[in-house]
């Protein structure tokens, strides 16, 4: 299976004009977009572009859909084992090109070096082993006779093509949480990458297609309108998505004409709920880590903190200090907690958040750009914000904290719930009832008690509302890539 799907040409070639040249991956080749458009890829530390990728048209979109379509019967007939060992081959490959990954990443995102390294290369590879083992496990929950004389059985199949699209604030891994539970289940994929972070998800082409069959896994390059004809083309069985709720909205839509599975894992304002009886200090350094990692470009980012009265002056000024001792800079240096703005609309949309505070709101730490070269945004504390102020009701994605001052229990509920999204929260306590009582209350897709932001492969990732539905990891995300047939049988012959 392996040798004879290797790919024919370079991911990655020189260009005479300096600018590498990445390429769309469809059955079992890197090729160019079929009318030769392209997009520059810039790199978000200089703000210069570095690399072309082709603009998608429908024929490439055609060509990829006809790949995993031709594709599928024969993945879809491979014993769970078969499936299993190729993704085990493909975690031990992303360990082996580590390296490589975490340069094209770094390349295309300008996340630190070092973060890069600890805290993405080892959950991708456990999420794929995660889902090799998940392989194993697809099977019916029962079978027996519910009517005389007929026994009845649940069968548990793959979709059939899934057309995929992930977001630019972790684009390697979040390819791994659309590919890895869709491929275990026997689905065929389609992926496109964020327009503005291709190189990792093309270098992950790479490595699958010296592993997988052809066709089996697809990548093609390009903007939305890729994006809309991919999730409209008549070939996928299921749309997935993870980016905005105006682009799950626009998803939903136009799935919903030939009635399309979605999964849609879309945006976030994750609460923050911290009570009188709280270790200051520690919530203080857990919370703006977890609000500023990755540039606070994270849908379960800590980025809007309710603090009871009784300790909110002196939490405010802990947090602004904080904030002040983050640094962040350039991938390679070991001192930074994150790096530049994804791009340039989304320096301006931060940017345009601070400058529409009202007068109420104080900018106790940052709140500006940081030099004159790439996307780099200070870490930023904001406090005195009401609850139905534009900073509190909409998702900035940005190394942006945000505080407010509640009295009471009810009204840090009313509060923390007080928003369209519903992706995470967390509740910072010693009082193990109220933790309880909490967790019950909010009305979120995860709540974290005393701490914020960690996962494991084991347990579900997905929200409410507008955060979207379906989940991500889990038993439950590798479900959502599967169907349920009902088969009866006489029992006459």
């Amino acid at each position: 299976m392996d040798s004879s799907t290797r790919p024919r040409r370079p991911a990655v070639s020189k260009e005479l004009r300096g600018l590498r040249t990445l390429r769309n991956y469809i059955a079992g080749e890197f090729r160019d977009a079929a009318d030769g458009r392209t997009t520059e890829v810039v790199n978000p530390v200089t703000g210069e572009a570095y690399a072309t990728a082709p603009l998608s048209g429908q024929a490439d979109v055609d060509a990829a859909m006809a790949a995993a379509a031709a594709a599928f019967p024969g993945w879809r007939d491979t014993t769970p084992a078969e499936r299993q060992k190729a993704l085990l081959k493909i975690a031990d490959a992303f360990e082996e090109r580590a390296e490589d990954l975490i340069a094209a990443e770094v390349e295309n995102t300008g996340k630190p070096v070092g973060l890069t390294r600890s805290e993405e290369i080892p959950p991708m590879v456990d999420q794929i082993r995660f889902f090799a083992g998940a392989a194993r496990m697809l099977e019916g929950r029962s079978a027996g006779e519910y009517m005389e004389g007929m026994t009845s059985i649940v069968r548990r199949e793959p979709v059939g093509v899934c057309a995929q699209v992930a977001p630019w604030n972790y684009p390697m891994m979040m390819a791994v949480w659309k590919f890895a539970p869709a491929i275990a289940a026997g689905n065929t994929v389609v992926l496109k990458p964020s327009d503005t972070t291709p190189a990792s998800t093309v270098l992950i082409a790479e490595i699958l297609g010296s592993i997988l069959p052809k066709g089996v896994f697809n990548v093609i390059t390009g903007d939305r309108e890729t994006g809309r004809m991919m999730v409209e083309h008549p070939v996928p069985a299921m749309a997935s998505i993870t980016g905005s709720v105006r682009a799950g909205a626009q998803v939903a839509e136009s799935a919903s004409k030939d009635v399309k599975r979605v999964h849609l894992e879309l945006g976030g304002k994750a609460p923050v709920v911290v009570f009188e009886d709280t270790d200051i200090a520690k919530a203080v350094e857990d919370i703006s880590v977890a609000g500023f990692f990755n540039a606070g470009q994270d849908c379960t980012a800590a980025c809007r903190v309710l603090v009871h009265e009784a300790i909110h002056d002196e939490f405010v000024a802990a947090l602004a200090k904080a904030a002040a001792d983050t640094k962040t800079g350039r991938p390679d240096d070991e001192d930074v907690l994150f790096g530049p703005l994804n791009n340039p609309n989304q320096l301006k949309q931060v940017s345009g958040f601070i400058e529409r505070l009202p007068a109420h709101a104080r900018v106790e730490a940052g709140g500006k750009r940081v030099g004159d070269q790439g996307y780099f945004f200070a870490p930023t504390v904001v406090s005195g914000v009401k609850q139905d102020d534009e900073i509190i009701q909409k998702e900035v994605f940005g190394p942006v904290i945000t505080v407010q001052s509640f009295s009471d229990e009810a009204q840090a509920v009313e509060w923390a719930n007080g928003v369209e999204y519903a992706l995470a929260s967390s509740v910072w306590t010693k009082d193990h009832a109220r933790a309880m009582r909490l967790s019950k209350a909010l009305d979120f897709g995860c709540v974290w008690i005393n701490t914020h932001i960690p996962l494991v492969a084991e347990m579900p990732h997905g929200g409410f509302k507008k955060s979207g539905y379906g989940k991500d990891l889990s038993a439950y995300g590798f479900d959502d890539y599967t169907r349920i047939k009902h088969v009866m049988t006489s029992l006459d012959g």
